[in-house]
């Protein structure tokens, strides 16, 4: 769920190429539609898709490693080595987050 601050509409320009605009013009009178609507649409399920993605590719490698694990490949983690390794990449992020602030003061 987004925060009313994040469901602000922010304008923003853009340059297409004039096919894409002809197909999008095309499809607004089909359908009734207007450009923004097609555009908001496409970006949000291009965005998806991509998170899609990333989440398969992230799972198929976490079976590639339980499989590791299981035929004795690789060492198992205990729960503690990954709670561990979760906050180190945690704070990773977090002291990034907060090097970028202050470079941007």
């Amino acid at each position: 769920m987004h925060s009313l601050a994040q469901l602000e509409k922010q304008q923003v320009g853009l340059r297409l190429h004039k096919y894409l605009v002809d197909e999008i013009d095309e499809f607004t009178k089909e359908y009734s539609v207007n450009r923004t609507d097609i555009i908001v649409e496409a970006i949000k399920s291009y965005i998806s898709e991509q998170k899609q993605k990333e989440f398969y590719k992230n799972f198929d490698q976490s079976c590639k490693e339980v499989k590791m694990m299981m035929d004795g490949d690789i060492k198992e983690n205990s729960l503690q080595d990954f709670i561990d390794e979760y906050r180190e990449s945690t704070n990773t992020y977090i002291f990034k987050n907060i090097q970028k602030a202050f470079k941007k003061v």
